[in-house]
């Protein structure tokens, strides 16, 4: 009898590490830690270390699976493609810069994955650096973070044009074509913090989410202005129309004056729905503080 057995998830990074850690694998390395006698980051240090090394183990492993046969087998001199020594190259990563030795073939038709050609940062890097931009870090103060606490020497042409294509997406995001129908549509506005020129000011971020017909939700566009008004959301429905929004069944938003002949300006068909919970809000305002929870 045959026992069929389920396949197991593969373990994370975190838990593999306990493991060594509780096995004794780690004893030694934590002794000389303790000892002052390895470093865990920096340019000699074991972490960047340690990715090196399985950084070049991998293309190794690459290299061969494109040869199609082991390092020093005997069958190597039938392949017409063999290894042809390596070259040294500089990759920026979020443990720091790694020299690496990235092998080669012969007839120069080896193309590396792992780092691909002409690559001189892992995606982790960029993710950091979008994400510090993100979180309002300047160019050179990232460029300085990077150096004082990575070791990863980037000019600010190099973090610029990380950030560049971050907006480029974003730009294609808010112009891609839409559902001619939706059902459902939402319109409200949500105030954020945001800086400008130095100064963190509150601006208005208009967002528009859209109900397709299998009753998903989709956020159709989000829109950044410091106050709320019908004349931009009227340009915000001209927007949804353009970008292929023929009609909309029930459009739901609050009681802003203007804006259900905004809406009913662009979709004629299209049934205003005041939001119930701007409702409970607005009549919130003539009950008794005690009472509102009840009420509500």
């Amino acid at each position: 009898m045959d026992l069929v057995t389920e396949p197991q998830e593969p373990k994370s990074g975190a838990d593999v590490a306990a493991e060594m850690a509780a096995s004794g694998a780690l004893d030694d390395i934590f002794a000389q830690i303790d000892a002052g006698e390895l470093d865990l980051t920096g340019a000699e240090g074991f972490i960047p270390g340690l990715v090196k090394a399985a950084l070049e183990r991998g293309l190794q492993a690459e290299l061969t699976g494109h040869l199609g046969y082991e390092r020093g087998a005997p069958e190597a001199s039938l392949f017409e493609n063999s290894r042809n020594g390596s070259m040294s190259k500089t990759v920026s990563t979020s443990v720091g810069d790694i020299e690496l030795s990235t092998p080669r073939d012969r007839d120069g038709s080896f193309i590396p994955r792992l780092v691909p050609k002409g690559s001189r940062r892992l995606g982790g890097l960029d993710d950091m650096i979008v994400s510090l931009y993100a979180g309002g870090m300047t160019i050179a103060d990232i460029e300085h973070h990077l150096a004082t606490t990575l070791g990863t020497e980037l000019s600010r042409e190099t973090i610029s044009k990380i950030t560049d294509e971050v907006l480029e997406e974003v730009l294609a995001w808010q112009r891609r074509p839409l559902e001619a129908l939706y059902p459902v549509i939402y319109l409200d506005a949500l105030v954020v913090k945001v800086r400008d020129g130095g100064h963190v000011i509150n601006k208005a971020a208009h967002i528009a989410v859209g109900v397709d017909m299998d009753g998903i939700k989709h956020v159709l566009g989000i829109w950044i202005q410091t106050h709320e008004g019908a004349k931009f959301w009227a340009g915000v429905c001209a927007d949804l129309a353009n970008r292929g929004i023929r009609d909309v069944l029930i459009v739901c938003c609050d009681g802003l004056t203007g804006l259900p002949d905004a809406i009913e300006a662009t979709w004629k068909s299209a049934t205003v729905q005041t939001c119930v919970v701007h409702l409970i809000r607005a009549s919130m305002r003539f009950v008794n503080y005690k009472d509102r929870k009840a009420i509500a």
